[in-house]
């Protein structure tokens, strides 16, 4: 694939700046916006600024409570520079929190921004935060992207100290597979920096920005490979060391000595893993440098993935184990409470201790535990000669013996629950598309090895764009179902799966109006649930609400999924 990326990247060829190296050198607008501008882009003074925006439109002025497309409202202006403007906002369709970047249609770069959002919505790789809109309207270009409130940047991360060395390899591990995924598929990020690079609270790492900041700033490329890979270098080099690998300090971190060179991390600060210190000089070489100990430079991100490959791999520090205090007798205890406290010096008498159980309460004690033990031992004895004597009697076996219907010794052991026929089955389709609607009867067909599979979804493990998933079984005639047996084919934090009484397979019922019969959340793959109300109902809804997070398999990518591989509804 060529080096050069514009379908790619989709960004102007207007800007004719140098590229972007993860450099903090140059001070641009993006800069004094940083704090604000976090949440959207997380961009701050990184050089190399882009395009100054040379167009006759100012920055589109709007305000909180704009509502565009009658759908997303406008909540805090985040950053207005260079002729856009990013906002925190809210989707009244899906009350869900989401970022917009907007500029205006006549902009120099609203083509280029537009092409570079749909470009990156196309790729619906997880480990990036996904673009949901891409819409020119009413003289305006806007983008929509997803918004992360569990997850924290680098930037902040980074504020209380380095990495561990764990840390830091899940970091680079990730965000290399991520940009090595991107630049397959022609796209390039060419802004990577701490502030655009986020850790969510399950400590996946997800990269905001792809294509489209780049694009909002009219920077480009001639390396776009050299130039992520370099900026994911700085991001480890930032990780391990707490500081910039320039030497103007940036994202809150301080640079290198002049004059001194790119340094090796584990020369900066001690105790820094030396495969890591490596690997971030290897990523980091340029201008003709060649990396350290004598090993070839990374020139694209999938080089990273390959020497990372090639690392021994890092596992997380052992919990450490705090021994409890040893524990100390209080003068209390010791029975020195309220007494004069002695001389400094002075040779204590040691009290000896009183005889055991010499006090009232003490004797009482020792006549109720020997009348429990006289007690003990004729009801010991007692049974012995009643098992002798009845040992002894011969059995008249010519004696018919009648027994009462209502006898309480000849009680019936209570049957088991046996399984209910499933009779037919159709996917119950809330809202949106369905799932695998041919793949129902795959849920009761006593194969394990066969199921019904959702799609996956960014946001997890509880479900944001859909109420929820599932499937309706017919039960061929009213039945009382006490539980229910469900395999499940993804492991993990965590599924919820909710049964209810309705009355028909049809979709048109609405959950609310149905019957809830029990309810469960579970992190393994063979729950059961327990009815709680008994009911009879032809009809049961087996509706999943959570579903944990799992890689990429041959049927869809990594994302939040869940699949049901057999059920039995039990009476």
């Amino acid at each position: 694939m060529a080096e050069r990326s514009t379908a790619a990247v989709g960004v102007a060829e207007n800007s004719g700046v140098e590229p972007l190296a993860a450099k903090a050198d140059q001070s641009t607008s993006d800069g004094v916006a940083q704090d604000r501008e976090r949440e959207t882009d997380g961009d701050e003074a990184q050089g190399g600024g882009g395009a100054e925006y040379s167009g006759t439109t100012s920055p589109t002025e709007l305000h909180s409570g704009h509502k565009l497309a009658r759908r997303y409202r406008l909540e805090e202006c985040l950053t207005r520079l260079d002729g856009f403007s990013s906002w925190r906002a809210v989707d009244e369709k899906l009350r869900r929190a989401v970022g917009v970047h907007l500029l205006p249609a006549d902009h120099a770069r609203a083509r280029s921004v537009l092409a570079a959002a749909r470009s990156a919505a196309l790729l619906g790789d997880p480990r990036f935060v996904q673009v949901l809109d891409a819409v020119e309207e009413n003289d305006l270009v806007y983008v929509v992207h997803e918004w992360l409130p569990d997850a924290t940047e680098l930037t902040t991360l980074l504020a209380s100290g380095p990495l561990e060395a764990h840390d830091a390899y899940q970091m680079v591990t990730q965000v290399s597979q991520a940009m090595a995924a991107a630049h397959r598929e022609g796209l390039a990020h060419l802004r990577l920096n701490p502030g655009t690079v986020l850790r969510t609270s399950s400590g996946q790492w997800r990269i905001r920005g792809l294509a489209v900041n780049a694009a909002l700033r009219g920077i480009d490329s001639d390396t776009p490979q050299r130039t992520d890979t370099e900026a994911i270098g700085a991001l480890l080099y930032a990780a391990l060391t707490q500081r910039w690998p320039y030497e103007v300090d940036a994202y809150g971190l301080s640079g290198l000595p002049k004059d001194v060179g790119l340094i090796a991390p584990d020369q900066v600060r001690a105790g820094v893993h030396r495969g890591l210190s490596e690997l971030a000089m290897r990523a980091l070489a340029n201008d003709g440098a060649t990396a350290s100990r004598h090993e070839s430079p990374c020139t694209t991100p999938e080089d990273l993935v390959k020497a990372i490959g090639e690392m021994p791999r890092i596992r997380p520090p052992e919990p450490a184990f705090t021994a409890p205090p040893e524990y100390q007798r209080t003068t209390y205890q010791q029975g020195t409470y309220g007494r004069p406290a002695p001389h400094p010096g002075a040779t204590q008498p040691v009290p000896t201790p009183p005889a055991p159980l010499q006090s009232r309460t003490g004797k009482a004690l020792k006549w109720a535990v020997s009348a429990l033990l006289i007690a003990a031992l004729g009801l010991v004895s007692w049974q012995l000669a009643e098992t002798l004597m009845h040992h002894d009697k011969p059995e008249n076996t010519d004696q018919t013996q009648t027994t009462d219907g209502n006898d309480k010794n000849d009680e019936k052991p209570k049957p088991t629950a046996k399984p209910l026929k499933i009779e037919a089955a159709q996917e119950y389709v809330a809202e949106g598309d369905a799932q695998a609607a041919g793949d129902v009867d795959k849920t009761y067909d006593n194969d394990p090895s066969s199921y019904w599979r959702t799609k996956y979804y960014i946001d997890g493990p509880e479900m944001k764009i859909k109420p929820g998933v599932g499937i309706a079984y017919d039960l061929g005639s009213a039945q009382t179902v006490s539980a229910a047996s469900i395999g499940l084919r993804y492991p993990g934090d965590h599924t919820t799966i909710t049964l209810y009484a309705t009355n028909s397979l049809s979709s048109s019922t609405p959950v609310s109006s149905m019957t809830k019969l029990g309810t469960l959340t579970t992190t393994g793959t063979s729950p059961t649930i327990k009815v709680t109300k008994q009911e009879k109902t032809r009809y049961v809804l087996l509706w999943i609400t959570a579903m944990p997070y799992a890689g990429k398999d041959g049927y869809s990518s990594a994302g939040y999924k869940q699949a049901v591989t057999d059920v039995k509804f039990m009476d």
